[in-house]
Parts: structure tokens; sequence; C-alpha cells
């Protein structure tokens, strides 16, 4: 016959270690609870931070495009036909002027573009970033970064190109000695479809040329 006391000791027992193995898992639960909780709060804080930085980074570059931009070259009352012709070689590329009747499509290309149909591209609110053949291919990354889903940037190698770095509107133009300058931002920021475009809203795909 079995003892109750006895019975009752082994009850109590295996009911203690329930509750001890219940307890340890309760606390493993709020360990995991708690580190998942603060990997979310760090990814939360990051990317806020992230988000932040980038408003307050393209707030100021908005900012600095409402002042001139130091350095720039401008110039006023370029014709504007669309000529077949090709332009003259020139170690940098023209502000403006006639031009060919297509526009180049605006883009990233690896090649020299036509400069007649580049010209008909800043007629239409492109800035043309254009760069030195021999720029390293870091270099060459950075600007492309720079230009990336600007649907009116072109960006291209030019021959012979005076400066590592040039940036050219419709009737303005930024030479530059690197691709970390600044003021390539604030270019792009304000001259994209800026005030000085003759034909603000014209297309700048469909023409010549094919990005890469």
């Amino acid at each position: 016959m079995k003892n109750p006391k006895k019975q009752d000791g082994r009850t109590a027992k295996v009911a203690a270690l329930r509750a001890e193995q219940a307890r340890r898992e309760r606390r493993r639960l709020l360990v995991v609870v708690a580190a998942v909780a603060v990997v979310i709060l760090a990814i939360i804080g990051a990317t806020t931070a992230v988000i932040l930085g980038a408003r307050t980074e393209r707030a100021a570059v908005e900012a600095a495009a409402e002042q001139p931009i130091p350095d720039v070259t401008e110039s006023t009352g370029l014709s504007a036909n669309h000529v077949q012709t090709t332009a003259d070689p020139s170690s940098l590329p023209p502000l403006g002027g006639d031009h060919d009747p297509v526009w180049q499509n605006c883009g990233i290309y690896d090649e020299p573009v036509p400069v007649a149909n580049a010209v008909h591209s800043l007629e239409h609110g492109a800035v043309w970033v254009s760069y030195h053949p021999d720029l390293p291919p870091s270099d060459v990354a950075a600007l492309r970064e720079a230009v990336e889903g600007e649907s009116y940037a072109l960006l291209s190698p030019y021959p012979d190109l005076a400066s590592p770095v040039v940036l050219t509107a419709w009737g303005v133009q930024l030479e530059l000695d690197n691709v970390n300058d600044d003021r390539i931002p604030t270019f792009l920021s304000k001259y994209l479809q800026g005030e000085q475009t003759p034909e603000p809203g014209a297309s700048c795909s469909g023409g010549n040329g094919t990005p890469s």
C-alpha cells in the first residue's frame, strides 16, 4: 500500500520543479524580449538619425542654392538655333548656343557624348556633369552617386577637359578640382530645371543616346 505522505512529498517536489522551470522560462523570455526591444529601439534611433541627417543636409543644400555659387561663370544672350552641325573641339563644354535639333538623353554615359546634342539638353534644363577621362574610378563613382535618380542630369567623360570636373547648365558653368566639392549638390539643386532654362519642362528622354 502506498504511503500517502511520500506520495504528497513527490507531488510537492514535482510541483516545485515545474514552478521553478516556469520561472526560468519567464526570465528567459523576458531577457529575449528585452534584447529584441533594445535592437528595435537601436534600429529606430539609427533610422531616425539618418532621416533627420538627410533632411538637414537637403535643407542646407537648398539654402545654399538660394545664394550665388562662388566661381560660377555666366553667359547671357546665347543663341539657341537648331542646326545640323557638330560643335568645334574645346577644352570646356559650351554654355549654350546653336545646337543639334535632337537632344541628348539625360543619364549616365561611360563614353563622351555629342556636344551639339548635349547643348540641346541644356536648353531643356539639364545639368551636364562632365569629367576628365583620366579621373580615378572612385571619383567617377562619386559623381554617378551625385546624379543618380536625377532625370535631368547628364554625366559623361569629356576629352581634354580643362578641369577634373565641370558642371554646365544653360548659360552657367563651374569648374572644379575634385569630386568632393560641396558646390556639386548645390549646383544641381539650383540649376536642374532652374530659372535659367530656356525651355522648362521639355523632355530629356526620347532623343539621342542610350545611357548606361
